[in-house]
């Protein structure tokens, strides 16, 4: 049982807040039985409340509002990597929150995330949350790795996402919120396209707009099945 706020163990998940040790030991901390459970892994280390750690000093090194009754540490290195048919792939997206949320509609629509540097650590505290144990499911991959058709999502002036191929492999490029994506990356895509809007709302977030490509995608496949008899 730990009793002591300088076991090592807990030191590692405190380091572990950082990205810069999350980067340099390859490590990452994961809160609340729901997520552990759903890593589907073994962890590198798992605290307990009541069990391994007093729970005042496991609730000392959480990050929730709600002190969790157990933490765990995972390798990034078991996280799935490679591409699919579909993927997401983010250029410069550095809102955590966002992050995970595309992770969570990626692994609802079977789809990869691809990110490009600068985008947001998809092994966050803050983008684990928003991912709900997705993270453990979709493959990442860089930026440049997955093939396929690349469509750049743009909140105005692209081509109608209705009217655009989107069989085969496809790669839908999202940029960040404010920002968007700049011209030099727009360009290198096969296509831009636009998500139509009625009334007066301007544009979608960028996490509404990948589950709304992936979404089309999906139910364009679905309807393309043959019937059955």
């Amino acid at each position: 049982m730990i009793t002591s706020r300088d076991n090592e163990r807990l030191k590692l998940v405190r380091k572990l807040r950082d990205r810069r040790w999350r980067d340099k030991l390859g490590l990452f901390v994961v809160e609340g039985e729901d997520l552990v459970e759903a890593a589907g892994t073994e962890p590198v280390e798992l605290l307990v409340a009541g069990e391994n750690v007093e729970p005042a000093l496991l609730a000392e090194v959480s990050g929730l509002a709600h002190p969790p009754r157990a933490i765990a540490v995972y390798r990034r290195d078991d996280l799935p990597h490679g591409t699919r048919p579909a993927t997401l792939a983010l250029w410069r997206v550095a809102d955590p929150g966002i992050v995970g949320t595309l992770l969570r509609a990626a692994d609802a629509f079977g789809a990869g995330v691809a990110l490009s540097e600068g985008c947001a650590d998809p092994t966050a505290p803050k983008a684990l949350r928003a991912s709900m144990g997705s993270i453990f499911r979709v493959p990442l991959s860089g930026f440049a790795e997955p093939e396929g058709r690349r469509i750049a999502l743009v909140a105005r002036g692209g081509e109608p996402l209705t009217s655009v191929d989107l069989a085969g492999d496809v790669v839908f490029v999202l940029g960040a919120e404010r920002e968007g994506l700049p011209e030099e990356i727009v360009a290198r895509c096969d296509v831009a396209a636009t998500i139509p809007l009625a009334g007066g709302a301007e544009s979608l977030n960028v996490a509404m707009a990948g589950t709304v490509a992936l979404y089309e995608r999906a139910r364009r496949a679905t309807q393309s099945l043959p019937a059955s008899r």
